[in-house]
């Protein structure tokens, strides 16, 4: 493991706004912060939003300085690129912002129901060989359900046309409406200060010429989740040119095969 690695891994222990449950504080059991991130972690009644698969932390981020008035958690299970976020927010004293470093499938065991007011799932590995590790696959809606405030919304951004057509049916099936969606989030016309928002990665697929897709609906059903019964083409998420430069390395100096660790 690299120096550096172990070095933002030694930070991540100590930077306030991160939060690393050990395996036997979610697992089948409830976390102490469940129900209580307002009264103990952010120390005021501001809703709650959510962001999964957070990466780098960008994005909670930005969203964090455009709401002061709203308090937001970045989810993830890397803390090597967790620690961007967590130490930006860290150094600019953002006291509405928050790291957790744990697996999505166990969200249960950290937020209590209606804990959240609003989930952001910002280009998730669209998981196109495993419908139950979709991000919006009915797995997981039914753990997003468990969390949320009634009508809260759902918004996903992503680069992926399978992962686009494959929520946009798991909509249909369910007869969930989506309020907003697109497959050209900035050729579209839409005018919306959050969408704004560009992660790194997001950046340099719109160089390459790729198209934003973006989804925001609720789950405004009580019903049990149906998987669309629906064969859906992939596209080339796992091709090495996705990340790639022409010096064989991705954008942020890795190689394809190290860029997962």
């Amino acid at each position: 493991m690299a120096k550096n690695k172990l070095a933002k891994f030694a930070e991540m222990e100590v930077l306030p706004n991160v939060f690393q449950p050990r395996h036997a504080e979610v697992f089948r059991t409830d976390y102490p912060l469940k129900g209580k991130w307002n009264a103990e972690v952010f120390r005021n009644q501001h809703p709650v939003v959510l962001e999964i698969g957070c990466g780098k932390g960008e994005y909670t981020v930005e969203l964090a300085k455009l709401y002061p008035d709203k308090n937001f958690i970045g989810l993830d299970i890397k803390g090597a690129r967790m620690w961007k976020g967590a130490k930006m927010a860290a150094e600019e004293g953002l006291s509405n912002v928050a790291f957790l470093r744990m697996y999505a499938e166990l969200l249960d065991s950290a937020f209590a129901p209606e804990e959240i007011d609003e989930i952001w799932i910002t280009f998730p590995d669209p998981q196109m060989t495993k419908a139950r590790k979709r991000l919006t696959g009915t797995r997981f809606l039914g753990l997003y359900r468990k969390i949320l405030k009634p009508d809260a919304l759902i918004h996903l951004k992503t680069d992926s046309p399978f992962l686009y057509a494959y929520t946009a049916e798991v909509l249909k099936t369910n007869r969930m409406r989506a309020e907003v969606q697109t497959e050209d989030l900035y050729g579209c016309g839409y005018e919306d200060k959050i969408l704004g928002i560009k992660t790194f990665y997001e950046k340099q697929w719109l160089s390459r010429g790729k198209k934003i897709k973006y989804i925001r609906f609720s789950l405004n059903t009580d019903a049990p989740l149906v998987e669309p019964d629906i064969d859906i083409e992939r596209d080339d998420y796992h091709s090495e040119t996705r990340y790639m430069n022409t010096d064989g390395n991705t954008p942020d100096g890795q190689t394809h095969e190290n860029r997962s660790a």
